[in-house]
């Protein structure tokens, strides 16, 4: 909720409810991924980024006033924004396809510990040492999962998914900093920001992906549960979070997506839980609660 007018009550629940759907969906991410498996990566986006506009549109009108942008914050929200929306969701699904599924879902996942960090250095300049202890433990569960890939296939193969996982994860976390700027009126813009980035990863298709064959059935209701879930309802819910006086506590709830994600899957029988994979998700969730405190 972008507005300034502070007489607006909430129930204690509705940001916890608000945060806690959003972490839900976006737990669903790699699964609806891996079923949308014929698309190409930036094709996918580009429907589930249409999928999320038309899905926030009927909520997003629900409020009247929206703020008025000058030059440079009309460019940073109406190119910025998409631009980041386009690189966190794009390079999210070429990570899928070019990593191990379970592996990369946990790397994306670690952007709310970024969001953590950069907004304590925004705010207060400095980072204290329980922050800089905590992400050091998240970053190491990540490592746990990469290194044994990295050492064996250098620069090719699953490194290069891995490293738009990373990319997927500092956008998102750039995005999140941004909801919380009540100028920028973010949550009435989504379904505008969001049909500039479908433009936007359509485009980049058709230019390196090329024209392909009419998707299957499957692919396209994934890529509709995608634009309707995780692109659509949770980025509304997780803006009505941030703006919530605890905003920043509730922000937390995203730590447990990547076990989530990672129990998802386990579930539908698309990854198999050795002992790294656990292992990783526990030092992920300890470090992220230890730079919480």
């Amino acid at each position: 909720m972008q507005t300034a007018t502070p007489a607006r009550h909430h129930s204690t629940w509705q940001g916890p409810a608000a945060a806690g759907l959003a972490v839900l969906l976006w737990a669903l991410v790699p699964l609806l991924a891996g079923l949308a498996e014929t698309l190409p990566p930036l094709r996918l986006a580009c429907l589930a980024l249409l999928g999320g506009a038309l899905a926030t549109l009927p909520m997003a009108r629900r409020r009247a006033r929206t703020p008025t942008l000058d030059g440079a914050s009309w460019w940073l929200v109406h190119l910025g924004m998409p631009l980041l929306i386009v690189g966190a969701v794009g390079a999210c699904f070429a990570a899928l396809r070019l990593a191990p599924v379970a592996e990369a879902a946990l790397i994306t996942y670690t952007w709310p510990l970024l969001f953590l960090l950069a907004g304590e250095w925004l705010t207060r300049r400095r980072l204290r040492p329980a922050t800089l202890g905590g992400s050091a433990l998240a970053f190491a569960g990540a490592a746990l999962l990469v290194a044994p890939e990295a050492l064996a296939g250098g620069l090719s193969g699953a490194w290069g998914g891995y490293l738009l996982a990373l990319l997927t994860a500092l956008c998102w976390a750039l995005y999140s900093l941004a909801c919380g700027h009540p100028g920028l009126g973010l949550r009435h813009r989504l379904p505008r920001l969001l049909l500039i980035a479908s433009l936007l990863t359509g485009a980049a298709s058709l230019a390196l992906e090329g024209r392909i064959a009419p998707p299957d059935p499957r692919a396209l209701l994934a890529a509709a549960a995608l634009g309707l879930g995780p692109y659509g309802l949770a980025m509304l819910a997780w803006e009505h979070a941030l703006q919530d006086p605890r905003g920043r506590r509730l922000g937390h709830l995203a730590h447990g997506v990547p076990v989530l994600a990672t129990l998802f899957l386990v579930m539908a029988g698309m990854t198999t839980a050795d002992w790294r994979l656990p292992l990783a998700a526990m030092l992920v969730m300890a470090g992220s609660l230890a730079a919480n405190r």
